[in-house]
């Protein structure tokens, strides 16, 4: 309080403390606009503006952000799969385009590296995936029910819906096959930190780190905690490597943050959103239904009334059961008698809703960009012009393409490296220094994945401009028939050789016209 507040204190108390109040409010505005009205404090770390205001964001960890709630994002990105079609489309569709019916090898030696002729390296491709081939063709998982691109399938949607998968690599000899490795597929559920190791610093979320902080091994329940189980749910814990530096689990997943060791399922962000939609969907379709029900309503002073809501037209399939018998029921074409003195009123929900289409179609559009999927694809209905689905497919085949690569880097290669390894100990694949130098190892498993191919929208025109790109030489036959639908162009070689020489015999003449635009089989007028 300064000597003029302290006079005006004399006369007026009261004025005086208001004064001198308002002084340190000012003096403390001041200074909060020396530091707010700098850089973002105007304006995405604004706490003054009112559209912000409200907006109340905390800093966490890799713990308080992701650990603590991956359960429960576990368990309702399986409910919206089971239950929300949106969800359960847009999951299926990227399976299919990323992974398809499988990955299949093409096995691809470094030749810079092997030191062997172009036509022994092609000997020993063909007689790799020849091999290769009798295992994953197999049955390989713990069921002896799936091959190894049917594991494929299940392996990529678990990730997908889990945000992990773990692959546990198993030895143990079938009669199907001379290969012993199996493939144990296991559910994110079971991997957790037992009971008495809670308080070591070293285990997170069942996985057991080294002192440099990377993974070492995982702690995996016999049996899904999530089910009834009788007796003990013992854990067993696996390493990363065994004695012999092999391979012995997998963790198919991918981080969001430094220093994150378990996976979220890729609906995550999107999750409210569909909910939602699929409430608002379900909600229309309830109303759709009982605004195409007319009902007549009866009034009569003379004739003896019936209970009210007596909906006789019901049928034994529509009822509901006896514990709601406190519910109304609605039938098509009903007719209710009134008492008397009642009256009926007739409500119009408007429905089907005008506006129910364009709404989806906004929100879809906001999920799509979230997924990477464009809309669509989303919902698999293509009204665009040729460019415009073009574009939508080009866009959409990115994301597909790199979770393919990513699928086959981390889940596929890996496999087929520590299968080739098992061929050569067994001696089916003659391979030399294997084992005692990790270059020509990494030489001899050098692979290439292919799948099921992106599709034409007008073949002619993706068939030209294929031929146009190999004739300038800025790609290959090999490379644009994976491309065009996912074939083997050596393969195509051989057989059209094979279909050459049969035509050759028999005297016919194979047509080889190439035609820039379809023929009009028409007759001229």
């Amino acid at each position: 309080m300064n000597l003029f507040d302290k006079a005006v204190g004399v006369f007026n108390p009261e004025k005086a403390l208001k004064m001198a109040g308002a002084r340190e409010r000012l003096k403390l505005f001041n200074q909060n606009q020396k530091i707010m009205n700098k850089g973002y404090g105007e304006h995405g770390a604004s706490t003054r503006k009112k559209s912000l205001r409200g907006w109340f964001a905390s800093l966490g960890g890799v713990k308080n952000d992701i650990y603590n709630y991956r359960e429960k994002l576990v368990a309702r990105s399986r409910d919206l799969y089971m239950g929300a079609p949106l969800a359960n489309g847009a999951l299926n569709t990227m399976k299919m385009n990323a992974v398809g019916s499988g990955l299949k090898l093409k096995s691809s030696i470094d030749s810079d590296i092997i030191n062997l002729s172009e036509d022994e390296i092609e000997t020993l491709e063909t007689k790799i995936e020849k091999e290769f081939n009798l295992w994953s063709n197999s049955k390989i998982d713990q069921t002896g029910l799936l091959n190894f691109y049917e594991i494929q399938d299940l392996v990529f949607l678990t990730t997908l819906l889990n945000g992990e998968c773990f692959i546990h690599l198993n030895y143990f000899e079938t009669p199907e096959n001379p290969y012993s490795l199996k493939l144990s597929i296991i559910e994110p559920d079971r991997v957790n930190t037992p009971s008495n190791k809670t308080s070591d610093a070293s285990i997170v979320q069942g996985v057991q780190l080294d002192k440099n902080g990377r993974v070492n091994g995982y702690y995996i329940q016999e049996h899904n905690p999530n089910d009834e189980i009788r007796g003990m749910n013992q854990y067993k814990y696996v390493k990363m490597y065994g004695s012999e530096n092999q391979l012995n689990i997998i963790h198919l997943t991918t981080a969001e943050r430094p220093g994150q060791v378990r996976g979220v399922p890729i609906l995550a962000p999107v999750m409210e959103s569909l909910k939602q939609l699929d409430r608002y969907t379900n909600a229309e379709l309830t109303s759709a239904i009982i605004s195409s029900m007319f009902t007549i309503f009866i009034e009569s002073a003379d004739i003896p009334q019936t209970n009210p809501g007596d909906l006789s037209n019901v049928g034994q399939k529509d009822a509901i059961a006896n514990e709601e018998s406190g519910t109304l029921e609605l039938s098509s074409g009903a007719i209710v008698s009134l008492n008397k003195g009642e009256k009926a009123t007739s409500v119009n929900p408007a429905r089907p809703n005008a506006q129910f289409d364009p709404f989806m179609t906004a929100i879809i559009r906001q999920i799509g960009s979230s997924l990477g999927i464009p809309y669509e694809l989303m919902i698999m209905h293509f009204t665009s012009s040729y460019s415009a689905s073009r574009a939508a497919l080009l866009e959409a085949w990115k994301t597909f393409r790199k979770k393919r690569e990513w699928f086959a880097k981390n889940f596929c290669q890996l496999i087929y490296e520590e299968w080739l390894r098992e061929a050569v100990l067994l001696g089916r694949i003659e391979i030399k220094d294997f084992e005692n130098d990790i270059l020509i190892r990494k030489a001899y498993s050098n692979a290439i994945w292919s799948g099921t191919s992106q599709g034409q929208l007008d073949p002619i025109k993706e068939v030209n401009a294929a031929i146009l790109r190999i004739n300038a030489g800025l790609s290959t036959r090999s490379r644009e028939t994976i491309e065009l639908n996912g074939g083997d162009f050596e393969q195509n070689i051989k057989i059209l050789a094979k279909e050459q020489k049969i035509a050759n015999e028999k005297g016919v003449i194979l047509d080889g016209t190439i035609y820039t635009e379809p023929p009009n089989d028409e007759p001229e007028e």
